[in-house]
């Protein structure tokens, strides 16, 4: 089984406590860990590989969600601007990585602190330090959850 879907099935059992919203095509949880305060995972409830996989109509929901998504995460946290990555490389389930960005969160990691979020040191990023405290993850959960709700009502 893939991490992506040992994820949703937490979130189906209730015991993912990143987890903040069921959409139609995907599941909102914020990240393990915080450098990037608000970085949001938008995990698609299909397990396909590749974008053009799913079948039109289930394509233009998740393209569709995902933008709202990455609209409340972007109001949730402030965010100067949004990075939406849909790698996949690691883990072979269509997944997105919203990253809110602000002016100097990679420091100087090349072209004087502006760059992808790759560029900040992966050791740095996923340090125990970013994980958010219990407090922390509600909070964070419940300015997520809200902004996502007062958006996601207007489509």
């Amino acid at each position: 089984m893939c991490l992506i879907c040992d994820r949703i099935e937490m979130i189906k059992n209730g015991e993912n406590p990143y987890f903040v919203r069921e959409l139609r095509t995907g599941y909102v949880a914020l990240g393990d860990h915080q450098h990037f305060n608000g970085y949001t995972l938008f995990l698609c409830k299909e397990h396909v590989s590749e974008l053009h996989e799913l079948d039109r109509d289930t394509k233009v929901q998740f393209l569709e969600e995902m933008s709202i998504v990455c609209e409340a995460v972007a109001k949730a946290f402030d965010a100067e601007k949004m990075n939406c990555e849909l790698l996949g490389n690691g883990d072979s389930h269509l997944h997105w990585h919203l990253f809110p960005r602000k002016a100097g969160d990679i420091g100087n990691c090349g072209n004087h602190g502006k760059g992808p979020v790759w560029w900040y040191p992966m050791e740095k990023m996923y340090e125990d330090g970013n994980r958010p405290t219990t407090k922390e993850l509600e909070e964070m959960k419940g300015q997520l959850a809200k902004t996502l709700d007062s958006i996601y009502s207007l489509y």
